[in-house]
This record gives C-alpha cells, structure tokens and sequence, in this order.
C-alpha cells in the first residue's frame, strides 16, 4: 500500500500502514479520543486477542511522524456460516485535531484498500449521520447481531460487492488471525 498525503484544512497528514512501532502512540490516542471504557464494548469482544485484517490497519501522521488517527478492521463472519466480511474500528482522531479531516482522509483510505483487497463487506458500530457519508447504513444489518450490548441503530454495514451481505444472519463471529502472545520473562 502507498502512503497516501492529503492537504486538509489543518495539518498536513500521511495516511500509511500501522507499524509496530506506532503501538503505544496508536493506543494512547484511542483512549485520548474514546475514554479509557472502549474495550468494554461489544465490537472489542471480536478484536480480543486477534489481529487486524491484513493491510488494514492504517494510521494518519502529521508532519512531525506523530500519530493524529487510527483505523483498523478486522475480519469477522457476518452470522454462522455467513460470509467473511470485516469489522472497522475503532476510528479514533487527536481531539486536538478533530474536525480537520483526518477521520474522514482515513474512512476513503480504508475503504479503498478493503475494496482493492476483495473483501465484500464492513460492518461497523457508530454514528449513522457521520458514517452515511461513506455509504454505510443499517438496512443490512436487521438480521444481524453483535456479540454483547448494542445500539441496533448505530449498526451499520457497507457492501463493497453489491449483494453480499444479502440473506445474512445471525451473530458476528471472530475469524481473524490470531494475535501472538509476547514471550514470558523466564524466571532466574
């Protein structure tokens, strides 16, 4: 994937792949921009203890390399036997550069590279006025469910083929790879 730099009003930022080194960077903002209750929630239940989906975990940097936005999805099955699809979140944007377009810059970015790479749907958990933009609504999440409280209103998917998420049902399951447990410390 490309580093992609977009001009916003505000700060100049670079949309890129995540890397290793813009963990710690990465998590202090989702709990600067979310509040330290975010992992309680229903889509972190799918992303515990798994991997983005490959190639989809973006971040924006500022002109200074620092962290203004992440963006990750995740891949999941859309119901029992449903088809694979992947699940955004969380998007989260320095609260100091809120409303400068990043958010947006990496929403056209993620859905760009989950379309290029084949996925054929993103379901989401969000605001519905903010998230229409991109083209996510919930008229085919009805006979969906997460795993764990919800807002049903704020469930939202996108079909990147058309169809795809037709006759889906049932409850989101995790599919994705694994994330590796680090090494434990031997005892001397």
């Amino acid at each position: 994937m490309n580093e992609q730099t977009a001009r916003q009003p505000g700060p100049v930022i670079a949309v890129r792949a995540e890397t290793f080194a813009d963990a710690p960077a990465r998590d202090a903002l989702i709990d600067r921009a979310m509040g330290p209750n975010w992992r309680r929630k229903a889509s972190h239940r799918l992303r515990r203890g798994r991997r983005p989906s490959e190639g989809l975990a973006l971040v924006a940097v500022d002109e200074a390399g620092s962290v203004v936005g992440t963006v990750r999805l995740w891949d999941v099955r859309a119901g029992e036997g449903g088809i694979p699809s992947l699940l955004l979140g969380p998007l989260a944007v320095n609260p100091a550069v809120k409303s400068a377009g990043i958010g947006s810059a990496l929403m056209r970015h993620a859905v760009e590279e989950a379309r290029r790479l084949g996925h054929a749907a993103i379901l989401l958990v969000g605001d519905a006025p903010y998230y229409a933009r991109f083209g996510f609504g919930a008229e085919k999440t009805g006979r969906l469910a997460m795993p764990g409280p919800y807002e049903r209103e704020r469930f939202l998917a996108l079909e990147l083929r058309e169809g795809a998420l037709d006759g889906a049902s049932g409850t989101l399951l995790a599919t994705g790879r694994k994330a590796r447990l680090a090494p434990l410390a031997q005892a001397a």
